[in-house]
């Protein structure tokens, strides 16, 4: 007989043993019965969703791929059938009697193992089809269901259930006890999950024991990504527990001296764990996103931004063990930490991670008040000894201000992005809800690093508001908050004081001029008019009553503000808080805004962005909008109706495209304004101010990161629908369990 007829006869022979008995078929009906509750969970809550009318999107993500998908949720049971499976496989020819048959017949070790181990992999191939028929059930309720993505995690599942069958087929093999091989193979999983735990304090321990361990292994496949760590993973670690299989087989069978077979295993356990390491290391990893809007990698912006880095890229997070965010990188932490950046690191693999680790005071109040009498020093041993760091390794305040200055950054967890020419920008965390900088983030400080970043100059010198202050008049959250995820700085913009000269204004890609209160001199003047001649990008905002003083700036662009205020009656603000609309009926709030009013060409297009509201009215008299009540008055020359409130400039100057925004107010976008809240006003200014910044940036900043829009946004399922699934699902059940019958009658009446 040829020796892959063998395997195949052991493996029909298996699987006859398997299908005949009680166990593999209530592992097969216990099995669908909880596929069918999972997935009809998901159903009934999308026909929810739907009779409620919200809005669904990206549903082959939520119903498979999600945190509470389908695949999500299988991954933590399939560890508790396999033992079941293969508890029996080679304990029961032990504990029969018929493994001494086996060794006295041509049939050689690995034939053995080999042959068991295709019976295991045909059961886990009905064990998915069981999934599929449910994945199935889901395309057609799921308009445009994304098959690709759907197909991963089935190839994820299907190779966790055959990593698990052949660590369970080992177990079986160094025991002759059945509910030993059970209990061993679930301990030995247990293990195997567990191991990312261990040694995450060292650095080259943690790479190994994070890769050995099998807890998160199929997240990729779920998520829509094959990863060849992975995919090699699976395979090396079902490799390795075929080959100790079949080793122990061997060494019973020949009665090997212990010692030797444990070196045995030992050398197949360090080549198994040496080629996962190598093949774990970023420039050995590829992939492949199968998702159909390529959701589970970075955008085609970020991508083109990482080809344009020349040489090695070196990340240093400089870690205050005082600040509030010291446990995103803390030793135990760094994977977690470095995962946050892989997709980058699949395009950039030799990014070079590096930890410094310091103290000095920080802005955590909770901290200070839990340690009211100590020092800082004093604090940072205990919580040094807490989170076992050296603190021989923690610089002082003193080696960390030599090394570089954090000062500016309030001495928080805060990283570095340096090229080999020594070009450095901050990438910072956010005091959010995701903590970490996002691929927008990121990919703006990388840009940063090739050109520099778009210089945004904020006049200073005449009252104008300031951009890095806080208080409510100024700007210092929209532009230089530093924890503020959407701040200019964050987003790739580079805002610096700058006065009405020559030279400073040179540097500047985009001047901003916030609500001058002292008029120009003639000579910034004439500085100012230069900078819009040469096609610069500018942006104007005032407030009344100091119109005049930047009309003498626009005026000769052909737009100027009006005097006074607009106003509009309302029930729940005063007359002169604006709901200003954007083209696309988005609301600004003004707190109070002048009109603006196009007087001549100039020799550009004009795009209205703001306006106000149709009952709106130009006020010229009153002033105090709280003790009075505003009336229109068209003998006193006001203006009645909707007016603009924004204006956007724009012409072709030496081939460039030069954009000019005015805007008649400067409130809108204070710290005050945008961090307000109002019950059932939901205001754009954030994101209006956003799209301004984009466009005068000439759409470089910030990075656009955004993707196709999701297809499969709509189900075809009711409430009804869901109750004839559910009997449809049991059913299904029921069928496997007439199976079972029929083939139990058949047997005992031969």
């Amino acid at each position: 007989m040829k020796r892959n007829h063998i395997i195949r006869h052991i493996a029909q022979t298996e699987l006859q043993s398997l299908f005949y008995s009680p166990v593999a078929w209530l592992i097969l009906i216990v099995f669908s019965f909880q596929c069918s509750q999972l997935m009809l969970r998901l159903a009934e809550s999308l026909a929810v969703q739907k009779a409620m009318n919200y809005t669904l999107s990206n549903l082959t993500v939520f119903v498979l791929n999600g945190q509470v998908g389908f695949f999500k949720e299988l991954q933590s049971y399939l560890y508790l059938y396999i033992p079941l499976l293969t508890m029996g496989l080679m304990s029961s020819e032990y504990a029969s009697g018929s493994i001494r048959l086996l060794y006295s017949s041509p049939v050689r070790n690995r034939e053995i193992i080999l042959g068991k181990y295709l019976a295991l992999l045909i059961f886990g191939a009905a064990m998915l089809g069981i999934v599929l028929l449910y994945t199935l059930y889901a395309a057609t309720i799921i308009e445009h269901f994304d098959f690709a993505a759907a197909a991963s995690g089935l190839l994820g599942l299907y190779l966790l259930i055959c990593t698990y069958a052949a660590i369970g087929l080992f177990m079986s093999c160094i025991t002759s006890y059945q509910v030993v091989a059970a209990v061993g193979t679930l301990v030995l999983l247990a293990a195997l999950r567990y191991l990312r735990y261990v040694g995450q304090s060292v650095d080259f321990v943690r790479d190994i024991t994070y890769w050995l361990s099998i807890d998160g292994r199929c997240n990729e496949f779920v998520r829509g990504l094959i990863c060849s760590e992975d995919v090699i993973y699976f395979l090396l670690v079902t490799a390795l527990f075929l080959t100790l299989s079949i080793a122990w087989l061997g060494d019973i069978r020949q009665k090997t001296e212990k010692k030797r077979a444990v070196w045995r295993y030992v050398a197949i356990l360090l080549v198994t764990v040496g080629v996962g390491y190598v093949t774990s290391r970023p420039s050995m990893k590829c992939f492949y996103d199968a998702t159909r809007t390529k959701q589970q990698t970075l955008t085609p912006n970020s991508q083109r931004i990482v080809k344009q880095l020349e040489g090695p890229l070196v990340m240093t997070t400089y870690v205050n063990i005082l600040d509030d965010f010291r446990w995103t990188a803390l030793p135990s932490n760094k994977i977690y930490d470095q995962l946050q950046f892989e997709q980058y690191t699949r395009f950039c693999p030799d990014m070079e991670f590096r930890y410094v680790y310091y103290y000095n005071h920080s802005t955590d109040s909770r901290l200070y008040a839990r340690y009211p009498d100590l020092s800082d020093r004093e604090i940072m041993i205990k919580e040094a000894t807490a989170n076992r760091l050296d603190t021989a390794r923690i610089l002082s305040p003193r080696q960390i201000d030599a090394l570089i200055d954090l000062s500016g950054e309030q001495y928080r967890v805060v990283r570095t992005l340096e090229t080999p020419d020594g070009r450095k920008v901050f990438l910072r965390m956010f005091d959010d809800m995701w903590i970490y900088p996002g691929e927008a983030e990121i990919s703006a400080s990388l840009k940063q690093l090739t050109d520099g970043g778009a210089r945004t100059g904020f006049l200073a010198g005449h009252g104008e508001r300031d951009f890095q202050r806080e208080g409510d008049r100024n700007l210092r959250h929209f532009t230089a908050e530093r924890n503020y995820r959407h701040a200019l700085i964050n987003q790739g913009f580079v805002p610096q004081s700058v006065s009405a000269t020559e030279p400073a204004l040179d540097s500047c890609a985009i001047l901003v001029i916030a609500d001058p209160l002292v008029p120009f001199s003639e000579e910034e003047l004439q500085t100012l008019q230069a900078y819009i001649a040469r096609g610069g990008n500018l942006l104007v905002a005032c407030d009344a009553p100091r119109q005049e003083i930047v009309n003498r700036l626009i005026e000769p662009l052909g737009v100027r503000v009006l005097p006074g205020e607009v106003v509009a009656p309302q029930e729940d603000y005063s007359y002169d808080f604006l709901k200003a609309r954007m083209a696309d009926g988005r609301i600004v709030t003004m707190p109070s805004a002048s009109g603006l009013e196009i007087v001549a060409n100039g020799g550009f297009r004009v795009d209205t962005l703001l306006v106000s509201p149709p009952e709106s009215w130009q006020e010229l008299r009153t002033t105090d909008f709280v003790g009075e009540t505003p009336v229109y008055e068209p003998e006193a020359g006001e203006r009645a109706g909707s007016m603009p409130l924004g204006v956007r400039l724009s012409r072709m100057v030496q081939e460039k495209r030069q954009q000019i925004v005015i805007l008649g107010d400067a409130d809108f976008m204070s710290n005050a304004e945008l961090k307000a809240l109002r019950k059932n006003l939901r205001s754009a200014n954030g994101n209006f101010l956003i799209e301004l910044f984009s466009q005068l940036s000439d759409g470089e900043y910030p990075v656009d990161v955004r993707r196709e829009p999701t297809t499969d946004n709509d189900v075809r399922l009711t409430l009804t629908g869901t109750k004839i699934s559910q009997w449809g699902f049991y059913l299904f059940s029921l069928l496997l369990v007439c199976a079972y019958v029929a083939i139990w009658l058949y047997r005992r009446r031969r």
